[in-house]
């Protein structure tokens, strides 16, 4: 499920972005997307290639990883997100929740960290 007020733009030297076409309330969800669920040997070849930067780990042990679908991979990286994202291990679920109320055009953000307002430098800020 993708909400019918997503879309994707670019945003010059950053890529693509999810943004919203009107105004979302706080705690809406936005998408819930299946995932793709792969093993540790298979995350330490995505690490190679430049799916390493749209993959998630998984599981309670975070011995597993998964490449999620729909608009999720395109949701970039705010250390003050405006979404949050929840995993659903059962179901083999991602979904996407605004966590304040957001203005039509704005991008919308998670946190790579899981926690929507964590400050913990994330593997890109970190080289």
């Amino acid at each position: 499920m993708i909400h019918q007020g997503l879309q994707i733009g670019e945003i010059p030297d950053k890529g693509r972005a999810v943004y919203c076409i009107f105004d979302l309330p706080a705690n809406t969800v936005i998408e819930v997307a299946p995932v793709i669920v792969m093993s540790k040997k298979d995350r330490l070849l995505l690490d190679q290639t430049l799916l390493h930067d749209y993959i998630f780990e998984w599981g309670g042990t975070k011995n597993e990883c998964i490449m999620a679908l729909g608009y999720v991979p395109l949701y970039n990286h705010s250390y003050t997100s405006n979404c949050e994202y929840e995993m659903d291990f059962e179901t083999k679920e991602i979904s996407i929740k605004t966590v304040i109320a957001i203005s039509a055009g704005e991008e919308l953000t998670i946190n790579y960290n899981g926690d929507w307002d964590d400050s913990t430098p994330v593997w890109f800020d970190v080289l």
